[in-house]
């Protein structure tokens, strides 16, 4: 998560990029551009703000060694020297481009700019964005013409969302330089991430929290719907979130004997499932780790809890109270009607 209250952009430039597979060739700026005021108070919100809130940081990636990964040494240079920063930027571009290893690639603007006075965890530094314009927008303009205005459609970049972006930040830890990134036009999962950046998710409490509660919301949906239902899932999952919201650490041992109490079969499911997550995905779930607050409210928006009926009826748990459906929801069948049912309590309807 950055600050730009002070943020200014020191250096600007925008280039093409083409795709190998159609023929579109890059086509380069010679030089850096200069804003007017109204074009400049538009710009720097619309590469900054995406950052603002994003709680999950990657670092750089090489299977053989990091000073080897393309962006990480252009970044570096630059904030070494700015001076390299036109010549860094076509290198950038160039790289870019030998990622379009299909037709699908799009083709696009590719903004890079270099930011003064960003804030980052306390430190004001630097930091270099890389922005790719994939996606245009058709709007009106009008023109006077024979003494009537009248009107013809132009193409332009809409300023309400960044189709690709990342922001190297000129801070480092043990893994190396802070990087965050965004991509809404996802069609292709490896292209930007993978291929372009090579950057892998961060060491750190965010990714743990995030790593457990995606394991967890697929555990409640693979095991505990299938073999325990509907009502048993809603109740796992709000008992989650409850234990991390109580909980500043989170311990794996404490949390199967809290959530499933004495349900030794559920710990050993989980277990188990565990295991088979970690195998699919290619990652550690840790055992032990710091609870993300910012992650926490972000997976916890996202958990559904609705039990969904047949009979278009629907009943809506809240996941902040893990006791309510074992305390006020009781399933039974009715024999006369050869039909389930859930029985509601409740004091006052709201």
């Amino acid at each position: 998560m950055i600050k730009r209250t002070r943020a200014v952009i020191s250096k600007f430039i925008i280039h093409k990029v083409g795709n190998k597979f159609n023929s579109a060739t890059n086509i380069f700026s010679e030089k850096t551009m200069t804003f007017d005021q109204e074009s400049y108070e538009l710009m720097l919100p619309f590469l900054l703000k995406p950052f603002a809130n994003i709680a999950q940081t990657y670092r750089f990636n090489h299977h053989a060694n990091i000073e080897l990964n393309e962006i990480n040494s252009y970044a570096a240079q630059v904030f070494e020297n700015e001076e390299s920063f036109l010549e860094v930027s076509q290198h950038v571009v160039n790289h870019l481009f030998e990622q379009s290893n299909s037709a699908q690639i799009k083709t696009g603007d590719v903004i890079i700019a270099l930011f003064d006075d960003v804030e980052y965890k306390d430190t004001i530094t630097n930091a270099i964005g890389i922005f790719k314009i994939e996606s245009k927008i058709n709007f009106f303009q009008t023109h006077m013409e024979d003494d009537c205005l009248d009107v013809y459609v132009q193409k332009g970049i809409s300023t309400k969302k960044l189709d690709k972006g990342c922001l190297i930040v000129n801070y480092g830890d043990d893994e190396g330089k802070v990087v965050l990134s965004v991509d809404n036009n996802n069609y292709d999962a490896q292209y930007w991430t993978k291929n372009f950046l090579n950057i892998k998710f961060a060491d750190d409490s965010n990714q743990h929290t995030q790593n457990y509660i995606e394991m967890c919301k697929e555990f409640s949906d693979e095991i505990i719907k299938e073999d325990f239902g509907l009502q048993e899932k809603s109740k796992f999952l709000a008992q989650t979130v409850d234990f991390f919201k109580e909980n500043e650490q989170v311990n794996i041992h404490d949390f199967k004997n809290e959530v499933f109490y004495e349900d030794e079969q559920k710990k050993s499911l989980f277990d188990d499932y565990k295991k088979h997550f970690e195998d699919l995905n290619d990652l550690v779930v840790r055992n032990q780790f710091a609870v993300s607050p910012i992650v926490l409210k972000k997976q916890k928006a996202k958990i559904k809890t609705e039990i969904k009926l047949d009979t278009n009826i629907q009943i809506k748990l809240d996941v902040d109270a893990p006791d309510a459906s074992q305390e006020y929801i009781e399933k039974g069948f009715d024999e006369e009607k050869k039909m389930k049912y859930y029985k509601v309590y409740f004091n006052e309807e709201q």
